[in-house]
């Protein structure tokens, strides 16, 4: 289990799948193969698997505890879920062990405290809900389940998520409103903080709403960027831009911010989807910047790569 501490906070990741992802051409907007020979920390194996040509793509969630606190920050893609349509395949009806290695932190369902969602596409809200015979509940019993406020309203009412990107709907309909309808349900806005010394920011391009959590202390800091970086090679090239993301000029901005935010503070990095070890530092260079592992260690021995 990948585990970093930072001041009084320790940050671990739970881990719902480590897997084979799309190939960077369709997932990279403006990705050149050639930038993996430029960049070779972007073509190491923990991030990029050259027998099939596809990016290694970890889904996980950060579990925080800070100050007797035990914060869940994004939820992955959920078991039994439809996922049909071709793009979202590989969500599609999971039987994964999420909840066991939940419980392997130490951690049982009802321990979590608080649940935040960066933001609400498909793999970031789906261990939200659960399934109990027909019907969808929220997992964690004893949680506030904490959104962003202007990105609930972005995907429910009269909002322009469905409509910008029609796929996610379903997701919202069984993996978030299930949590309003049982009053467990609370919206922040970007500044606030979930609890003291954690807070979000606005992140907007990926969603216009999307939110990061920081965290800043006289011993370190800390930044879960949810989907502003999605691999390595963004670090070196910024412009690149998911192929998901709803606003990607906003998006390559947030994404330099935040770089220059990480090199000029040396606060670790904590994305949602690099390949092991999951977190790292970012360093000017003379023509910009690059990523640093946070570890040199290579993924645990015998991890099973699903093939999805």
């Amino acid at each position: 289990m990948t585990t970093f501490r930072v001041g009084n906070v320790t940050v671990r990741r739970i881990e719902e799948v480590l897997e084979l992802g799309y190939p960077p051409e369709f997932m990279l907007v403006g990705f050149d193969p050639a930038m993996l020979a430029r960049y070779p920390v972007a073509a190491d194996s923990r991030f990029y698997d050259s027998a099939s040509g596809r990016s290694l793509s970890s889904i996980h969630s950060w579990l925080v505890e800070i100050d007797g606190k035990t914060i869940l920050i994004d939820t992955c893609s959920g078991n039994g879920k439809a996922r049909a349509l071709p793009i979202f395949q590989r969500f599609h009806m999971l039987d994964l062990p999420y909840l066991d290695n939940l419980a392997a932190a130490g951690v049982s369902v009802e321990d979590v405290d608080i649940v935040f969602c960066t933001h609400l596409h498909i793999d970031h809200v789906g261990w939200n809900t659960r399934r109990d015979g027909d019907r969808w509940v929220p997992t964690f019993p004893n949680a506030r389940y904490i959104f962003g406020r202007a990105e609930y309203e972005h995907w429910t009412g009269d909002g322009k998520g469905p409509l910008v990107f029609p796929d996610n709907a379903a997701v919202i309909e069984d993996s978030v409103l299930p949590v309003a309808e049982a009053g467990m349900m609370e919206l922040i806005n970007a500044g606030q903080e979930i609890v003291p010394g954690l807070r979000v920011e606005a992140a907007p391009g990926h969603t216009m709403d999307q939110l990061i959590v920081k965290y800043e202390s006289a011993d370190g800091c800390f930044v879960i960027s949810a989907d502003v970086l999605h691999h390595p090679v963004q670090v070196y090239e910024p412009f690149i831009t998911s192929r998901f993301c709803e606003y990607p000029d906003l998006a390559e901005k947030t994404r330099r911010d935040l770089l220059a935010y990480c090199a000029d503070r040396d606060a670790l990095l904590l994305p949602m989807h690099f390949g092991a070890p999951h977190a790292g530092r970012v360093a000017r260079t003379a023509t910009g910047y690059e990523f640093r592992p946070e570890t040199a260690e290579a993924a645990p021995a015998g991890l099973e790569i699903m093939q999805s």
